[in-house]
């Protein structure tokens, strides 16, 4: 996920793909914690995206509040 892309969509979409994300980050901690996560690269890049998708998201939100 690019943060160009990101950065065409509005507040309520960045939301849902927050939220979206989280659940997917969550999946894969399930995953780790019964020993079942093959791909251990998939935690860091779920994580590394909601920080992006979050980071855009204030910026928004802070552009928006001007």
């Amino acid at each position: 996920m690019k943060a160009s892309e990101l950065r065409t969509k509005d507040v309520a979409a960045l939301e849902a793909e927050v939220k979206s994300l989280l659940k997917a980050h969550f999946g894969l901690r399930m995953q780790k914690a019964t020993q079942q996560l093959s791909n251990h690269t998939a935690l860091g890049n779920t994580r590394r995206d909601i920080a992006r998708v979050k980071t855009i998201l204030a910026e928004k939100k802070k552009e928006a509040a001007k």
